[in-house]
């Protein structure tokens, strides 16, 4: 039989296990720190992120009280908490090629994240993303307490994780129906300048309603073992990586 010119002369074609018979158990023989890594790299940018908040809460505060308070100056890291105006600022500088003046920062992290899952998949929610940390940290406290982790029931399940759909779909549809001038006046205009101030006061003067809402979620994080979502986004970057690394 003609050998296959497709296989390297000095590897032999991987043949399949025969049907019901267990795959061999490969042991590693170093250690792997990789978890270790993993975690030292949480903990990193939970640490930044919650540095950039403080600092963004001075500056804020430094605004609020006409420099009665110390001189901060704003750090741009906040603008990774603003996804929807980055994707709005990855619209115009897609098509116009204009680099927005407000809230840049955030366009260009959501291409760095778009591209870091491309490439490397997940990276970002498990390595780098503070609310996948968190998110992680609570399930593994409750399992710690409790010893285990509970499924929530398909009628409950399913809805929620389309939740995620319907909000990211929402927003898409009304970013692609906007042009380009009109982004740019939205951001522009008094609300779209101060909304990294808007998330602020949103938990500076949390409602009835909205602390109720985030202790729903974090008390339900502790119970259920539940990965943060990926944006819609990420996720499609993240398949199409796997999809070319399945061809290659």
């Amino acid at each position: 039989m003609a050998a296959d010119p497709l296989l390297a002369p000095d590897r032999e074609p991987r043949v399949a296990p025969p049907a019901g018979e267990k795959k061999k158990l490969v042991r590693r023989t170093d250690k792997d720190i990789s978890q270790n890594l993993r975690l030292v790299f949480q903990l990193a940018f939970l640490a930044l992120n919650v540095w950039i908040g403080v600092r963004f809460y001075l500056w804020v505060r430094f605004m609020e009280t006409n420099g009665a308070t110390r001189a901060i100056a704003r750090p741009d890291g906040v603008d990774g908490w603003l996804p929807i105006a980055a994707l709005m600022n990855l619209k115009v500088w897609l098509l116009s090629g204009y680099i927005p003046k407000v809230h840049p920062s955030g366009m260009f992290l959501l291409v760095a994240f778009l591209a870091m899952s491309l490439l490397l998949k997940k990276a970002f929610c498990s390595w780098l993303c503070p609310v996948g940390t968190v998110s992680e940290f609570l399930w593994k406290l409750g399992r710690k307490i409790f010893r285990r982790n509970f499924d929530l029931p398909k009628w409950l399940d399913i809805p929620l994780r389309g939740l995620k759909y319907l909000i990211f779909g929402f927003f898409f549809w009304a970013i692609l129906r906007m042009s380009t001038e009109a982004i740019k006046d939205f951001m522009m205009a008094p609300y779209g300048v101060i909304a990294d101030v808007k998330l602020l006061n949103f938990f500076r003067f949390i409602g009835t309603t909205g602390l109720v809402v985030t202790g729903a979620i974090v008390v339900l994080s502790i119970f259920v073992k539940t990965s943060v979502p990926l944006p819609l986004s990420l996720r499609r970057a993240s398949r199409l990586c796997s999809r070319q690394s399945a061809v290659h």
